[in-house]
């Protein structure tokens, strides 16, 4: 085929609520258009509903010439644009939770008939690679890693350590470990912002615990890098991440990191941030203190997170994207 094919990226319909897919391919796809033409498709409909995939499959067009680029969430889009297409995985989370009908659902609509349909799959993480290897043996020779890369728009930004911290909690989904975060900084000299929606049982208990804190929703990327700019440590210590792009995205910015030292995380986050036992509220808690109270340890941090995440340059994952789009 010839090297100017069409590179349709496929999308989610996107809500204020969930930039990070959109953010990342929209970055990946403003550099592709360098070497070849590119265009941009989010679907119509939103959700996992069967009747959301009839509508979302029917209503896609298709160029017979294009390569497809299935950002992620969408798996099932393969089964309408087969070999034409690349599909990227975040995480196999989906696959792993709920009743016995909804995971055979996931796993037979976002894993094994996208698998068999299309001609590549990349993940963003060794550690997502090894799980979806699990889940799709028969086509684990179909995958292989693209790491997420770091959005141009984020930039280092220097900023003294404050006396009283502000400390970043991003996230709060069961997996985010809010919780026990929250749980980990009481009675912590400290300021907290939490970013994403607070249930009714966190408002709950972060006001039961006296944190000063301020809540941010639906923000726009430019205003997520922002709170990067703000605050003084980023704690993430996730239980279940396929990627973790708020350890790199911290790290660029110059900000000291906390995250786990389990799965995507610790691979992600390097030599460059502590890594704690995300199930245990006391080693956060004194993971924390010791960032706050060890400035030699927070500098040291902070310089290998700048090591660290200058692996993952939007040019080298464009690179790889760009030689798979060759091969078509």
């Amino acid at each position: 085929m010839s090297s100017k094919k069409t590179i349709y990226y496929i999308s989610r319909k996107r809500l204020p609520n969930y930039n990070s897919i959109e953010e990342i391919f929209l970055a990946i796809n403003a550099k592709v258009k360098q070497h070849r033409p590119t265009s941009w498709r989010a679907m119509a409909h939103y959700g996992a509903a069967p009747f959301v995939l009839i509508k979302n499959l029917w209503s896609s067009p298709k160029d017979t010439c294009g390569v497809y680029h299935i950002t992620g969430d969408l798996h099932y889009m393969a089964l309408k644009y087969r070999k034409q297409s690349i599909l990227t995985i975040h995480d196999v989370h989906s696959a792993l939770t709920g009743s016995f009908v909804k995971r055979a659902y996931v796993w037979l609509f976002w894993f094994w008939l996208p698998a068999f349909f299309t001609r590549k799959i990349t993940v963003i993480s060794a550690f997502t690679k090894t799980e979806l290897s699990a889940i799709i043996p028969a086509f684990k020779h179909k995958i292989s890693v693209v790491h997420n890369p770091i959005h141009p728009k984020l930039k280092a930004v220097a900023k003294n350590f404050s006396k009283v911290p502000t400390i970043l909690l991003m996230g709060t989904k069961p997996n985010k470990n809010l919780q026990r975060s929250l749980l980990a900084l009481k009675d912590i000299p400290c300021n907290v912002v939490v970013v994403g929606p607070l249930s009714e049982a966190q408002q709950v208990l972060i006001d039961s615990l006296g944190i000063s804190y301020i809540n941010k929703t639906s923000l726009s990327f430019e205003k997520v890098i922002s709170c990067y700019k703000q605050v003084d440590i980023v704690c993430f210590p996730s239980t279940y991440e396929g990627f973790g792009m708020p350890i790199i995205e911290a790290q660029t910015v110059g900000r000291v990191v906390l995250s786990s030292n389990i799965g995507a995380t610790k691979e992600i986050a390097g030599t460059g941030a502590h890594l704690v036992d995300p199930y245990s509220v006391d080693a956060i808690r004194e993971g924390i203190l010791k960032i706050m109270k060890d400035p030699v340890y927070r500098d040291r941090l902070i310089e290998k997170g700048f090591t660290n995440a200058a692996k993952y340059s939007l040019e080298q994952t464009v690179e790889s994207y760009v030689s798979l789009y060759n091969e078509f």
